[in-house]
């Protein structure tokens, strides 16, 4: 993962992601899905980075080159789950079919008043789960964001629901963050953070892992966090399957993780690689809900 994501620019617009509300919320999801295809056009023929990112990653899952057929379909499923967090954040569930698993894990640990740190990434949505927890069942939720990335759409998506903008935690560098992440867990609140990406350059905080095939690099912040707050760690997914269905997964990574002073960085790097291993299951059952377009494995520069 040679090529920070932070490098990539939004190229989203205020007015644009401002049209897209208002076309979801007027015209209905029907007809605003009817604009996904222009929209996925636009990016495919314009956001050319985006687009060699796409195929080079579909190319990997695949083990042949990708067509450009199944890279536009990549691309709209990507574009479909903005869509719908427009739904989402205004509570309009009933658009959408939303599937969760018969053991909800964050939630029993809820019911018993134990925080958990709930570890996500970007395959498929992860606003299905947080705007869903906040609006329709007693799961107290706050989530950890690098808002700089994407400050449009942070700032006009969020604007739909103010309880839902809530629950963010920025991460912007201070200790701050993180002391507003030790108050929310000794209150007995869920965390979640994407573990995926890495934030800055800083090599003596990250560990290598395999994933499909080859070496991805990723922080250890996640793994150190959930040591140091001694709380449950749950991966998360939000997988998009087409249409407006959503299935949500819950995997326990570990009830408690233990890093042992002698072999702290290679019990980090076990954590995290089953965390990638976690990823890689829903990344080839679901090729089309990896969201990372750049240049994750660094193949650009080999």
């Amino acid at each position: 993962m040679s090529k920070n994501w932070q490098e990539n620019k939004e190229r989203s617009t205020p007015l644009a992601l401002k049209i897209i509300r208002w076309i979801a919320l007027t015209l209905g999801r029907p007809i605003a899905r009817c604009f996904l295809y222009p929209i996925t056009a636009y990016y495919f023929i314009f956001a050319h980075s985006q687009r060699k990112a796409s195929h080079a990653y579909l190319s990997r899952v695949f083990k042949r080159p990708a067509t450009h057929v199944e890279t536009l379909k990549h691309i709209h499923s990507f574009a479909s789950t903005i869509l719908d967090r427009v739904y989402l954040l205004t509570g309009k569930f009933d658009l959408l079919d939303i599937t969760f698993p018969k053991t909800n894990i964050p939630r029993t640990y809820s019911e018993k008043g134990t925080a958990c740190l709930l570890l996500g990434s970007h395959i498929g949505s992860f606003e299905v789960l947080r705007s869903y927890a906040v609006s329709n069942y007693p799961l107290p939720i706050k989530i950890l964001m690098y808002e700089h990335q994407a400050p449009m759409m942070v700032q006009v998506l969020n604007a739909l629901n103010s309880e839902v903008a809530k629950t963010l935690i920025s991460l912007d560098g201070s200790p701050s963050g993180l002391l507003k992440v030790k108050e929310a867990i000794d209150e007995g609140t869920t965390v979640g953070l994407l573990g995926d990406r890495l934030l800055g350059k800083n090599l003596d905080k990250t560990v290598t892992c395999q994933l499909l095939g080859e070496d991805v690099t990723l922080p250890t912040a996640p793994i150190i966090m959930a040591a140091a707050l001694k709380v449950p760690v749950v991966v998360f997914f939000g997988l998009f399957l087409g249409g407006n269905r959503y299935e949500i997964h819950f995997d326990l990574l570990d009830e408690q993780i233990q890093l042992n002073r002698k072999t702290r960085q290679e019990d980090i790097q076990a954590y995290t690689q089953k965390y990638v291993n976690l990823m890689e299951k829903q990344i080839r059952a679901h090729p089309y809900n990896w969201f990372n377009f750049y240049d994750y494995w660094g193949s650009e520069h080999e």
